[in-house]
């Protein structure tokens, strides 16, 4: 199932996709006890995901994918956490001589640093260096501390496209963080939809590509992960407790327009594509942001 968050005439939604185009609006269904649920991670918090699946069969579609504002499928979880420099080759592409790490790198975002699908990614007035990272995201459905590896995949709702837009000058201003150039506004995104995990063989890879106008210039798949989807739930959860609606971000394949000669940064007027595959098209154009004075 693919489940998505939306604006319509001013109001927040969450619903279903039905087919191609088709959103069944799933917000404030009572599953016979309560008002329903005002957002996905609402109902992600309830468990309510198999009852809403059966509910969303039942009703009639309320809106077309073309006439509502794409949201991040959690518009507002506690966390999102990034994982730094995961696929194999990405330790190689540093060229420092360094042996495979021997735990993830992590980092955190901020929800207003994403925008949905469609919507643009914001160039700051303050660099020329907005960067893309296409990246498999997972969605956290049961909260677990000290969650096992065998365990893992039962903690996760779903997974998204995300773009890890990044400002690479600013994440240079910290001697031990990159904070700063990873939560830009509106720099990065997410979406267009989770796709529940039932959807997905966890021993499958998944491959994921980026393209800017429609140049490839990402693509690899999970199997070549140092830290699958599994360790990386075991790892953070044992510091911090993972809850419904949490975002963890799994690494970005090389082939980012840094480590072009010259760099191939982002510019107004590009278009960045992250595909995913069993999971679908998140397709972002740039902007320069304007500065509020």
């Amino acid at each position: 199932m693919k489940l998505l968050s939306y604006t319509h005439q001013g109001r927040t939604h969450f619903g279903a996709l039905r087919g191609q185009d088709q959103i069944v609006a799933l917000d404030g269904q009572s599953l016979g006890h309560g008002q329903g649920f005002a957002s996905l991670r609402d109902a992600l918090e309830a468990h309510a995901l198999p009852a809403l699946a059966k509910l969303a069969d039942t009703l009639a579609p309320t809106h077309k994918l073309n006439e509502v504002r794409l949201l991040p499928p959690i518009p507002s979880p506690e966390k999102i956490i990034c994982v730094g420099v995961n696929y194999g080759k990405r330790n190689e592409e540093y060229q420092d001589g360094s042996a495979p790490p021997a735990y993830p790198s992590v980092f955190p975002r901020f929800p207003g640093s994403f925008v949905g699908h469609g919507e643009p990614l914001l160039r700051p007035p303050e660099s020329e260096q907005l960067d893309y990272e296409g990246e498999i995201a997972i969605i956290i459905g049961k909260a677990g501390r000290r969650i096992a590896a065998e365990d893992a995949w039962s903690h996760i709702a779903g997974l998204t496209c995300l773009n890890e837009g990044t400002v690479r000058d600013w994440i240079k201003h910290g001697k031990f963080n990159v904070t700063q150039g990873k939560n830009f506004d509106a720099s990065g995104s997410m979406g267009p939809w989770m796709v529940t995990a039932d959807e997905f063989d966890p021993a499958a890879p998944l491959t994921v590509t980026t393209r800017v106008n429609g140049e490839l210039r990402q693509q690899d798949a999970t199997d070549n992960l140092m830290f699958p989807f599994a360790e990386l739930i075991r790892y953070i959860s044992i510091w911090t407790t993972l809850k419904p609606g949490d975002v963890i971000s799994t690494g970005t394949p090389i082939g980012a327009g840094v480590r072009f000669t010259p760099p191939r940064f982002l510019k107004p007027g590009d278009v960045v594509e992250v595909e995913v595959a069993g999971i679908g098209v998140l397709s972002n154009p740039v902007a320069d942001e304007v500065a509020a004075h």
